[in-house]
C-alpha cells in the first residue's frame, strides 16, 4: 500500500482488491490512476459494508472533480464486500507532486 494512504483494519483486510479497483480510476487530465497520483488520503470500511474514501485533486480547477468520485463509487460498488461508497473531497492538506508514487513517477517520466 502506498505509505500516504491511511486505512482502517477492515479496509486493510481487503487492501489488494480495493487498491486494484481504484487503480482502474484515472485522472483524465493527467492519465494516471488516482492511487499512484497520490490523490487518495484515507480508505475506511465499516461492518455495514460502507466504504468511505477521502481524497483530493491536483487543483480546484480540475475538470474531473465530479466525474472521478462517481467513477470511484461505480468501480468499488462492484466488489462483493462493499454495499455503498461515499467519496469526500478535501483541499487541505493540499495535494503535492511529492505524493506521486515511484510507479507514478516512472509512468509520467518524472526522474525518480
Amino acid at each position: 500500500m502506498p505509505e500516504h494512504i491511511t486505512m482502517n483494519d477492515l479496509a486493510k483486510s481487503h487492501e489488494k482488491e480495493i487498491l486494484e479497483a481504484m487503480t482502474q480510476v484515472l485522472d483524465p487530465d493527467i492519465g494516471l490512476d488516482i492511487i499512484n497520483l497520490g490523490l487518495v488520503y484515507e480508505i475506511h470500511l465499516d461492518a455495514a459494508k460502507h466504504l468511505d474514501i477521502v481524497m483530493t485533486f491536483t487543483s480546484k480547477g480540475c475538470t474531473c472533480v465530479v466525474s472521478v468520485p462517481q467513477e470511484i463509487k461505480d468501480t468499488l460498488n462492484q466488489l462483493d464486500f462493499i454495499d455503498s461508497v461515499s467519496v469526500e473531497t478535501i483541499w487541505e492538506p493540499a495535494w503535492s507532486p511529492l505524493r506521486i508514487t515511484r510507479v507514478g513517477r516512472i509512468t509520467l517520466g518524472i526522474r525518480v
